[in-house]
């Protein structure tokens, strides 16, 4: 482990700062803990005067008083108990709130190549189990590092004020068990780590699983699938009961050390010259002190792991929101562009990647016009798409729009210009009118989403659902097959009324009827657009103003569909192959 990671104060104290917010309730909190540690030692107090005074005869009041005493101390202590742990459970969740809205937030502020290398699961179990960890080392553990901190204060105060020389014994004790501590809290915060890291491939492993619980069925995979669930829950089992065992041993160990303290004030009580200075009553304050500080001293021992966790979560946490977030350093925005691109020897090469998946590729689309990019599987087609966007970033070369570098443009501007319909559709688990509005915030009545859902030909099965619009479709649409999927996918695009427009492979979820269909919406929505068209289909772009055909990352044919056909090259293979049904 390194330095940074061992030391958990600038982690602490950076979660700390999340509690400026709430200082009030904080306030609260400390006046309950300090309440509560005061009524203890009050109590332990009240054995003197009870003692000497009381059970000796010299002040009978004493012993009248003492049941209204302990009545109203004991009512008292629950109010303050009451009031700590409220106040410090309503700080907490609202710290937790606060940390997974930010992580959220930073989420989808983060580039797609963050996204790449990163399992969603791991992600998942972020924003729900570490997040869950600081909530307990901001509510229930601060409770008990608080209350019993200010116990053991409170006590050692009282043992000194009764007999200074019996109490320096504290001073012998107190480091030996302050080191025991610190050496259990490194073992706690290196288990801590590990534990994080075995739930999110817990997290991970079962994602897998749900989503692709068909091909695990159709490949009978049910064996395999359960022997790596087996492997990483044992691995979260052996983190837990690492865990617990450290916690089990630290705690007799850190009291047995203690007791050694409760041990020689016992010893020194045997000596006259020490108990000449004490009456029965003090003496017994005294013990009882030492008695009492047992238990915050075992609380504090046994929350020690409870804090480890959370710092730790908190590390891992904070690790995420200090990523560097997508570049977004363009200042320009307007309402619609014309529609002018102009790609200029971009030369991409994806973080994972060694080689370039696009060399010195240069090409126009004049506002209005349509450019179709063809193509193998893994030539480059869609990584232009995504650079258009900005989900990546070019190495080198220039994208303009309307004359003017896409990295001038704000982010949420640029995407605001261009609709996609891709092959890879995402629906979400909501009605299918707010799948084809979606994130439009009431911009689009009723009407505009049908007007939109019939030129899509979606209309056709949406009326066949008990309530039509407004049927849930599930996670990613899973009620719908791929080709009613694709038309939701289109209506969409309609619906926002883009000025670029990104085809995908839109037609490749389509049966041929369905697609007769939907070509014809896609022409009607392409008209007076700029139109990207990534096809396998050669039919389906034959009537593009130019045919880009991509071969390893490089434009090596360009031209109409009739010039390409002339060439007899790459081009024109493709279509011999699809017109003799070989692909």
């Amino acid at each position: 482990m390194n330095k940074n990671e061992d030391n958990s104060w600038p982690v602490f104290k950076r979660l700390i700062g999340y509690v400026k917010d709430f200082k009030l309730a904080l306030a609260a909190a400390i006046i309950g803990m300090v309440g509560y540690a005061a009524v203890d030692m009050l109590l332990i107090w009240s054995l003197q005067p009870l003692i000497d005074d009381g059970f000796t005869g010299k002040d009978p009041s004493i012993l009248k008083m003492m049941p209204y005493f302990v009545v109203i101390v004991i009512a008292l202590r629950g109010l303050s108990a009451f009031l700590s742990s409220y106040c410090m459970a309503w700080v907490g969740n609202n710290i937790v709130m606060k940390l997974q809205r930010q992580l959220f937030a930073q989420l989808m502020a983060l580039p797609i190549s963050f996204f790449d290398k990163t399992n969603t699961g791991e992600l998942l179990s972020k924003i729900t189990y570490d997040a869950n960890q600081v909530s307990n080392a901001a509510s229930s553990a601060l409770i008990k590092i608080f209350r019993e901190g200010f116990s053991v204060i409170g006590l050692v105060a009282l043992m000194f004020y009764q007999s200074w020389q019996l109490s320096l014994v504290f001073f012998v004790v107190g480091p030996i068990v302050g080191f025991a501590i610190s050496v259990v809290s490194k073992r706690f915060r290196k288990i801590s780590k590990n534990l994080q890291n075995a739930m999110g491939l817990i997290t991970t492993s079962s994602e897998q699983m749900l989503k692709g619980h068909k091909e695990v069925l159709m490949f009978g995979g049910q064996k395999l699938e359960n022997e790596k669930f087996k492997k990483v829950s044992n691995t979260v089992r052996t983190q837990n009961m690492k865990m617990a065992s450290a916690n089990a041993i630290s705690v007799p160990v850190i009291q047995t050390i203690a007791s050694f303290a409760l041990a020689f004030v016992l010893y020194l009580a045997t000596f006259p010259q020490i108990m000449d200075t004490l009456s029965s009553g003090t003496f017994v304050v005294i013990i009882s002190s030492m008695m009492a500080l047992m238990k915050p001293i075992k609380s504090v021992t046994q929350v020690n792991n409870e804090i480890q966790k959370g710092i730790s979560a908190s590390r891992s946490l904070f690790n995420m929101l200090d990523m560097t977030v997508a570049k977004d350093t363009g200042t320009h925005t307007v309402d619609r562009v014309k529609g002018d691109i102009s790609i200029e020897n971009i030369i991409f090469t994806y973080p994972t990647a060694d080689q370039p998946a696009l060399n010195k590729v240069s090409f126009e689309v004049k506002a209005g016009q349509s450019v179709a990019l063809v193509g193998r599987s893994g030539s480059g087609k869609s990584t232009i798409a995504n650079l258009l966007t900005r989900f990546y970033d070019i190495d080198s070369g220039e994208i303009k729009l309307d004359g003017k570098n896409i990295e001038e443009y704000s982010l949420s501007c640029l995407r605001h210009q261009v609709a996609i319909v891709s092959q890879d559709v995402h629906l979400f688990n909501d009605t299918i009118a707010n799948n084809i509005a979606y994130a439009s915030e009431g911009k689009f009545t009723e009407q505009d989403i049908i007007d939109a859902a019939t030129t899509a030909h979606a209309m056709e099965f949406i009326e066949g659902f008990p309530d039509g619009l407004n049927t849930i479709i599930g996670e990613n649409g899973a009620m719908l097959s791929g080709g009613q999927r694709q038309r939701l996918a289109i209506a969409r695009a309609l619906l926002r009324d883009a000025p670029i427009l990104i085809l995908d492979e839109a037609t490749s979820a389509l049966d041929t009827e369905s697609e007769r269909h939907i070509q014809a919406a896609l022409d009607e929505l392409q008209k007076n657009r700029t139109s990207i068209v990534i096809a396998h289909r050669l039919s389906t772009i034959e009537h593009a103003d130019q045919i880009l055909v991509i071969d390893q990352g490089k434009v090596v044919e360009r031209g109409t569909h009739s010039e390409l056909l002339a060439q007899e090259a790459i081009y024109h293979s493709l279509n011999q192959m699809q017109a003799s049904g070989e692909s």
